[in-house]
């Protein structure tokens, strides 16, 4: 079925191209007491809707995944009554307080996120997870949305995890997919406050192969927050970087210490398979270990690279276990145990 022509003031709304209205705007606000950032944000909501009643109510809600609030309705000229028993008939549907979703309960992509900076309403951001899924840094996922809140309060609610600040860089803010979040460095940084040693390495490595977060910007965002919690660990990880480099011989040398420490059959190491050099492998089971420098793979060929060996390893009947710098100076105790049960596990393959 052909979908039917936009009206004229339809066409004024979403413009000759068709992208979706501008409903938060970032700014630079003047700066007040107790504010530390040199450039503060303010964030505001500023969809217009000429249009009232219905008509309003449909362009609103096509700006915003299908999702309108209540102060919304009522500049429409929708009564409260009138919105109570809309709630009632099943043409508004409570996503949270004072957001409903228009005309169903199901909610598009990043509907969640929506409602959740609606609800909360002006100087608010999407942070932490939240905004590591939006950038892709971490896997979407079906967790709690998280917010920034700058100079406000708001009550906590199901589904939201809520953090304040007293102010944010204007530079530590974007607007992505048409929703306020923190940038990319400023998103790592706050995710350095309580994530996984694993998790934030996948993060920050993930952020380096997109392009969106360099060692200046990460750098400049810890300069701009030096008060985060996270910015003492994110530090650590930049210094630590940029010592020594672990190099072949090194990380072959530390390999077989721990290999011998753990009563380990020795593996052959920096042996050419399928064209490729890789740091160890043990024939037998057809193990094979890699040892990833954290500066080298954060960049996209590196990566790349990496995972077109890796590809042809498995399709050539190879288990390749990858073993970052941190893990092996850091927790080699945790690696031995790792490497044992993956050499049983591959044997057992192997037998069987």
């Amino acid at each position: 079925m052909l979908a039917s022509m936009p009206s004229r003031d339809e066409r004024s709304f979403w413009g000759t191209s068709g992208v979706r209205p501008q409903v938060w705007r970032i700014q630079h606000a003047e700066r007040a007491s107790g504010v530390t950032s040199a450039r503060p944000a303010r964030i505001r909501h500023v969809l217009h809707v000429r249009e009232t009643g219905d008509r309003g109510l449909s362009l609103a809600a096509a700006a915003q995944r299908g999702l309108v609030h209540r102060g919304q309705l009522q500049a429409l000229g929708f009564s409260p009554g009138t919105i109570a028993r809309r709630v009632a008939a099943g043409s508004l549907h409570r996503v949270l307080p004072a957001v409903f979703a228009v005309g169903h309960p199901a909610l598009e992509p990043l509907g969640a996120e929506t409602a959740a900076v609606l609800y909360a309403g002006d100087d608010c951001v999407l942070s932490h997870a939240s905004a590591a899924a939006i950038w892709g840094l971490l896997p979407v996922h079906g967790a709690a949305v998280t917010l920034t809140l700058v100079r406000r309060h708001l009550r906590h609610r199901p589904g939201l995890r809520i953090h304040r600040v007293c102010s944010v860089d204007v530079l530590d803010v974007r607007l992505r997919n048409g929703l306020p979040l923190t940038a990319p460095a400023r998103t790592l940084i706050d995710l350095a406050a309580d994530a996984s040693d694993d998790v934030l390495e996948r993060a920050i490595v993930e952020a380096r192969v997109l392009g969106l977060a360099s060692e200046a910007d990460l750098e400049g965002a810890i300069d701009r927050s030096p008060l985060r919690a996270g910015t003492r660990r994110m530090r650590a990880l930049l210094s630590t970087e940029r010592g020594p480099a672990l190099t072949r011989s090194e990380a072959e040398r530390r390999l077989r210490v721990l290999v011998d420490s753990g009563r380990l059959e020795r593996p052959r190491f920096n042996v050419w398979l399928h064209g490729h050099l890789v740091d160890a492998v043990w024939d037998g089971p057809g193990l094979v270990i890699e040892v990833d420098g954290f500066g080298v793979h954060g960049h996209r060929s590196a990566f790349e690279t990496d995972r077109r060996r890796d590809q042809i390893l498995v399709a050539n009947g190879y288990v390749v276990v990858r073993v970052t710098w941190r893990q092996l100076t850091s927790e080699p105790m945790a690696v031995l145990a790792r490497l044992s049960q993956a050499l049983a596990l591959a044997g057992r393959r192997n037998v069987g």
